[in-house]
């Protein structure tokens, strides 16, 4: 039996994939659902599915986390992300779990019906990996742009979201001092922050830390709920933390 699985927290958008689903040629002899990521993991563990459809934001577990679970199990698993978000901090997450070779997906959920039953078609059947154009944007700027944030840069900037300190970051990351000191100073010109303003007599404006998180936030470079789990990661494991990818999203 082909058994495919869709994990979405709104019961609406659940019925509008299960008829698109139904339209499209792969073979779909039954759709099981999931309200959240937790239970998206325990039916992919329970199942032998064919594929499988996540939501990005579901409660519990995130669709970044899920598939992280997922794949971990079955890497060749193919998965559809599909989101009301294209900002950088899931682009991010979704980029940094997918293992090598896998085939995914990545739509919006402004796409139409028959863009998204096209994609489930490559995705499920042809094994071809379909991304939004716009998140493709943003994949592409990552990869070329000198001013976007290297992956190091990236999690160094939620370490400071969650409020370590220098010492903590470079424990964590087996970095030397000097070494954290000058990611940060690469990271606050490549957020615009190369020189903040001074008060009248010579005093900083911003604290240079907080105004870099406010202005991550304000790009949606990251967002809250990238922070909650940059979060969650460091009070599990804090010798480990974000070095272990599936922090987002993303």
């Amino acid at each position: 039996m082909s058994t495919y699985l869709i994990a979405e927290d709104d019961v609406l958008h659940r019925g509008f994939l299960r008829e698109v689903m139904a339209l499209g040629e792969i073979d779909c002899e039954q759709v099981i659902e999931a309200e959240n990521g937790e239970d998206a993991i325990r039916l992919a563990h329970e199942h032998e599915l064919k594929g499988v459809i996540l939501d990005l934001q579901m409660p519990k577990k995130t669709g970044v986390q899920a598939a992280k679970a997922i794949w971990a199990e079955n890497p060749a698993m193919p998965i559809i992300f599909w989101s009301n978000y294209a900002d950088e901090a899931y682009v991010r997450g979704v980029a940094r779990i997918v293992p090598s070779g896998a085939t995914y997906g990545y739509l919006l959920k402004t796409a139409s019906k028959d863009r998204l039953r096209r994609a489930i078609q490559c995705v499920f059947v042809e094994g071809q990996n379909i991304i939004d154009r716009e998140v493709r944007g943003l994949q592409k700027r990552g990869q070329k742009g000198s001013d976007e944030l290297t992956e190091v840069e990236y999690e160094i900037l939620l370490d400071i979201a969650i409020g370590l300190t220098d010492q903590a970051i470079a424990a964590r990351r087996n970095m030397s001092m000097r070494s954290v000191q000058g990611r940060l100073q690469q990271l606050y010109a490549k957020l615009g922050l190369a020189s903040l303003p001074l008060m009248p007599d010579g005093r900083a404006v911003f604290n240079s830390r907080s105004r870099a998180v406010a202005m991550a936030l304000s790009s949606r470079i990251i967002n809250s709920k990238t922070i909650e789990i940059a979060e969650s990661e460091y009070q599990q494991d804090p010798e480990r933390g974000l070095r272990s990818p599936g922090g987002y999203p993303r």
